[in-house]
Formats: structure tokens, C-alpha cells, sequence
């Protein structure tokens, strides 16, 4: 199960990069402003959050989660990504698992009495530069082998688009959001003009000039230069391991599980024509998995 750490408030794990987006929003302060944004609560107390951070949502190196409880009857888990990720619903399964199991670790859960635990909330802010819609909902049951009209287990997460010229409502009423946007925007355009560091260097300076993200770019230049660097870097890579794995084909590992599913498809009757169609590949590459010859 994911093993839970503490982060001293507004402090950087030595071991591991913080994303500039949890940077941001490990400020108390400007996470309630985020969850009235996303709530449509008019909150004003900060204590009212209480932060929790999963040693897991690590990827590439970098932090990217911010999980809270709100008033200890609500329980949030914000996830920041630049690459669209559909397994999203089963991670946070299994966050959401070891957050209840800490939750209940004293109370007696084979007793009579009903055990009351906070209703989780799962939200996914993407900010990377493939196209995607402003919301979208990723269901755990879209993971399945076979779809089900009723499965007995389901989570939803939500997933909001944070680019530039995306969610307007949601940015007119996060200003932080909306300075994060920009930001991350600018770095993105010079980064195509210019060598990266030059890119980066030339946000911040006109940022802070221009007061977009100003007291935290102006007290954290230094690590938000090094790690707008290396979250630039670290999607590109995510890119061309992307592109390298589509030119190279299934990798033997992929091909196992492929094999597995699709062996058992076909001895629950299905055809081949219905596995490619629910597995999204090629007929042709269905027999040759299954190790089935064209009748």
C-alpha cells in the first residue's frame, strides 16, 4: 500500500522534485483558494484543510499530489499531470485505500457499530500539450476486462484542463490557477524559440515583472527554475518514450498480457472480431497473439 509522508509546509523534498503546480498549492492558502474555485464554497479559513501527501504520486521524479481532508468529512485528492494517464482511477483506488486504512487503523472495523469515513473526491489537472476537452470523467470501470452496466466497484475522477484559453470559469475564479496557466504557457512558446534555460529564465523575469505569480516566483526563483527545467525535460521524454514504443511495437512484457487476455477472450467465446473491437487492435495482430491460425 502507498506509504504516507508529512512534507514540512512550503519545503521541497531533498529526494524528490515538487512539480511547480504542488509547489503552488502546498500553500495552505492557496489550495482553499483552488477548492472554492473547483467547490463553489466561499471558505476563508485555511486550518479548515488538512494536508495530507502519498510517498506514491511520485513519477519522473516529481511530486505531483495534493490530498486533503476538509472539515474531517470530505477527502480530496488533487493529482497535477502533463501526459493524459488512464489508469488515473486506480491509482487513486489504491491512494484512497491506504488513506482509509490510516483512517480506521484504531477503530473496530467487525463491529456492530457503523464506522463513518470522508467521502473522496478525485480531481486531475492537466496541463500538457496534447488537445484535450476542458472536463472529462475517468471511471475505474473503464479498466476493466469486461465493461459491466452496474459494477459493484467504481470511482470517478475528474479531469480539468488548465491550459491556457481552458475552463474560464474555473480560472476567472482561481486567480493562482490562472497565473499558474500563464506561466507554464509562456515557458512552453519561448522553450520553442530559444534553448530551455533561456526560456525559463525569460517567464520568470517577465512574470514577475508583470506580476503573475510574483511573491512566489520572487522567493522561489531558484527551485522554480531548476524544476520548470526538469518538468520540461521530463515530458519530453514521456513524449519520446511514447513515440519509441508506438514505432517499436508491443514490447514482449505488453505482448504476455495481450496474449493472457485475449487466450481467455476466446475461451469464453468471444470472437476475434469482438476482441479487436473491445481490446482497440488490429484483427490481424489478435491472431497472432492468440497464436491462432486464419480459418
Amino acid at each position: 500500500m502507498p506509504k504516507k509522508v508529512t512534507p514540512t509546509e512550503n519545503t521541497v523534498n531533498c529526494e524528490y522534485k515538487s512539480s511547480i503546480f504542488a509547489m503552488l498549492f502546498r500553500d495552505k492558502t492557496k489550495l482553499l483558494e483552488l477548492y472554492n474555485a473547483i467547490s463553489s464554497t466561499e471558505f476563508t479559513d485555511p486550518d479548515l484543510l488538512k494536508v495530507v501527501t502519498l510517498e506514491n504520486a511520485i513519477y519522473m521524479g516529481l511530486k505531483n499530489d495534493l490530498s486533503f481532508i476538509v472539515l474531517e468529512i470530505r477527502l480530496y485528492l488533487y493529482e497535477h499531470q502533463s501526459t493524459p494517464n488512464p489508469n488515473m482511477p486506480l491509482r487513486d483506488l489504491l491512494y484512497v485505500a491506504d488513506e482509509f486504512s490510516d483512517l480506521t487503523k484504531d477503530m473496530n472495523l467487525y463491529g456492530s457499530r457503523k464506522i463513518r469515513i470522508p467521502a473522496p473526491h478525485f480531481f486531475i489537472f492537466y496541463n500538457g500539450e496534447e488537445d484535450r476537452p476542458d472536463r472529462d470523467v475517468l471511471k475505474l470501470s473503464d479498466l476493466y476486462y469486461e465493461k459491466e452496466e452496474d459494477p459493484s466497484l467504481e470511482l470517478k475522477a475528474i479531469a480539468l484542463n488548465i491550459n491556457k484559453g481552458h475552463n474560464p470559469e474555473l480560472m476567472e475564479t482561481c486567480q493562482t490557477l490562472r497565473e499558474y496557466a500563464e506561466y507554464t504557457d509562456r515557458v512552453r512558446q519561448y522553450a520553442k524559440e530559444m534553448p530551455l534555460e533561456e526560456a525559463v529564465e525569460r517567464a520568470i523575469t517577465e512574470c514577475i515583472r508583470e506580476g503573475i505569480l510574483e511573491d512566489f516566483l520572487k522567493k522561489n526563483r531558484a527551485e522554480a527554475m531548476k524544476v520548470s527545467i526538469y518538468e520540461y525535460d521530463a515530458q519530453k521524454h514521456i513524449e519520446m518514450e511514447r513515440e519509441d514504443s508506438y514505432r517499436d511495437g508491443y514490447q514482449a512484457g505488453k505482448d504476455d498480457g495481450y496474449r493472457q487476455i485475449i487466450r481467455t477472450m476466446l475461451s469464453n467465446g468471444r470472437t476475434v472480431a469482438q476482441i479487436s473491437a473491445e481490446l482497440e487492435i488490429e484483427e490481424d495482430r489478435v491472431i497472432e497473439l492468440a497464436g491462432k491460425s486464419e480459418d
